[in-house]
C-alpha cells in the first residue's frame, strides 16, 4: 500500500471522518496562520528549516480529519516531546565524542564484565570521550563510575520493574526519561560515534543487531561497533561462531558484513581500536548520490590512488577524488579534505574497511 506523497493517502485505505466546514491542513489559509506562527516564535520565512516545522505542524493537525484515537494521538504528541527534549539535552554537549554503552543490568559489580566495563569507560573518558548508557545499574552504572558523573549520559527507560537511576546519574541534567523504547533507542544511536556492546539479555541483544542493522544498511552513519567482556569471559567469542556459522555458512548476511564488528580482547583494546577510528577519519554523509568521507588531514595522491584500486566495487561511477572543501549543498565543518564518490549504495561492510584503510595513511 504505498504513500502518495501528492494526494496525501494510502491506497486501499479510507480517509477518516472529516468535517464539512473543516479546512485541510494544506490549504492556503491553513498554510499561512501555520507559517505566521513560525514567524512569530522565531522561524525565519522561506528557510528549509521553516518549512519542516509546517509539514511537522500539518501532519499533527491531519489527525484530526484521519479520525485518529486517543491513545495514537498520545503516542504521537509524546514521542515528539521526548525527542524534541532529548535533542535539546544533547545539544549543549555537542562537541565531546560519546560512546554508547549497552550491557546487563543484572551483572554483579563483583563481576569481570563490569570491571571491564568501568575501566573501559574511563579509558574513554580519559581521551575525550563521553559515555551514554541506560541509567540502570549493572553495565549501565559501571559505564557512568568510569567517567563519573560530568562525563555521563544517562537514557533512561520507565518501566515497572527497573529501579530508578543508578546513583552515579541521579539528578543530573544529563539524565532523560523515556517513554517509549523506539525513540530512546534512537538517542543511543544517533547521538553516538561509537557502540561498545558487554554481555546481556534479550535488550543487549535487540540493542546490537539494531546498531549491527544499522550500520550495515547505511542507515546510520559508520562507526565501530565493539564487543567488550571482562577476563575469562566467551560470550562474544561464542556470540562470533554461531553468527559465522549460522548466519554467514547460510548466505544471511554478506561476507563483508562481520568486519561491521570487533571482537576486543580486553577493555583498552576496545577503547583503542574505537579512538584509532578517528585518527585520520571525521564524518561522513551523502550529498545526493555522492558519498562524502570528511578527513582531519588531507591524504597524498598515491592513498588515493592506492584506495580507488582497493574499494573500486564500492564505486558506481568515476572514481575516488579528494576535494579541499565542501561540495554544494555541506555547510559543516568547510575546512576540512574530502574523500568524494558515487557509491553503488552496497556492501557497507567495505565502507567500513574503507575507512580503516584511509586510518593506515600518514598525513601528506
Amino acid at each position: 500500500m504505498p504513500l502518495d506523497d501528492r494526494t496525501d493517502k494510502v491506497e486501499g485505505l479510507t480517509e477518516g471522518p472529516e468535517s464539512p466546514v473543516a479546512r485541510r491542513a494544506d490549504e492556503p489559509a491553513v498554510v499561512g496562520a501555520i507559517e505566521r506562527l513560525i514567524e512569530a516564535t522565531g522561524g525565519k520565512p522561506g528557510t528549509f528549516e521553516a518549512r519542516l516545522v509546517r509539514e511537522l505542524v500539518q501532519t499533527a493537525l491531519k489527525l484530526i480529519p484521519d479520525g485518529r484515537d486517543t491513545g495514537e494521538i498520545k503516542l504521537f504528541t509524546n514521542a515528539v516531546k521526548e525527542l524534541r527534549y532529548a535533542y535539546r539535552v544533547f545539544a549543549r554537549y555537542r562537541e565531546p565524542h560519546k560512546v554508547t554503552i549497552f550491557g546487563s543490568a543484572r551483572t554483579p559489580e563483583e563481576h569481570p564484565d563490569y570491571a571491564a566495563c568501568v575501566e573501559f569507560s574511563r579509558l574513554m573518558a580519559e581521551a575525550g570521550w563521553m559515555s551514554i548508557t541506560g541509567a540502570g545499574l549493572g553495565i549501565m552504572k559501571a559505564g557512568h563510575v568510569g567517567p563519573g558523573r560530568e562525563s555521563s549520559f544517562g537514557v533512561a527507560i520507565r518501566l515497572p520493574f527497573e529501579t530508578t537511576a543508578n546513583s552515579v546519574i541521579a539528578g543530573d541534567e544529563k539524565l532523560i526519561n523515556f517513554r517509549y523504547f523506539f525513540t530512546r533507542k534512537l538517542m543511543f544511536v544517533s547521538q553516538a560515534e561509537a557502540v561498545a556492546l558487554f554481555p546481556g539479555g534479550f535488550g543487549t541483544m535487540d540493542e546490537a543487531y539494531e546498531a549491527l542493522t544499522l550500520v550495515q544498511t547505511g542507515k546510520s552513519s559508520p562507526m565501530p561497533i565493539v564487543m567488550v567482556e571482562g577476563a575469562g569471559g566467551d560470550y562474544w567469542r561464542s556470540w562470533d561462531r554461531w553468527v559465522k556459522e549460522q548466519l554467514l555458512g547460510r548466505g544471511w548476511i554478506s561476507a563483508e558484513d562481520p568486519v561491521i564488528y570487533y571482537l576486543a580482547k580486553d577493555a583498552r583494546d576496545a577503547a583503542d581500536h574505537i579512538v584509532r577510528f578517528y585518527r585520520v577519519y571525521h564524518s561522513s554523509r551523502y550529498v545526493r548520490d555522492q558519498f562524502v568521507i570528511r578527513l582531519k588531514r588531507a591524504l597524498r595522491a598515491a592513498d588515493v590512488a592506492a584506495l580507488e584500486s582497493e574499494f573500486k566495487v564500492l564505486v558506481k561511477s568515476g572514481g575516488i577524488r579528494q576535494v579541499m572543501g565542501p561540495l554544494e549543498g555541506e555547510d559543516d565543518h568547510p575546512e576540512l579534505p574530502r574523500l568524494v564518490f558515487h557509491h553503488t549504495k552496497h556492501k557497507y561492510g567495505l565502507i567500513r574497511a574503507l575507512i580503516d584503510r584511509v586510518n593506515t595513511f600518514d598525513p601528506a
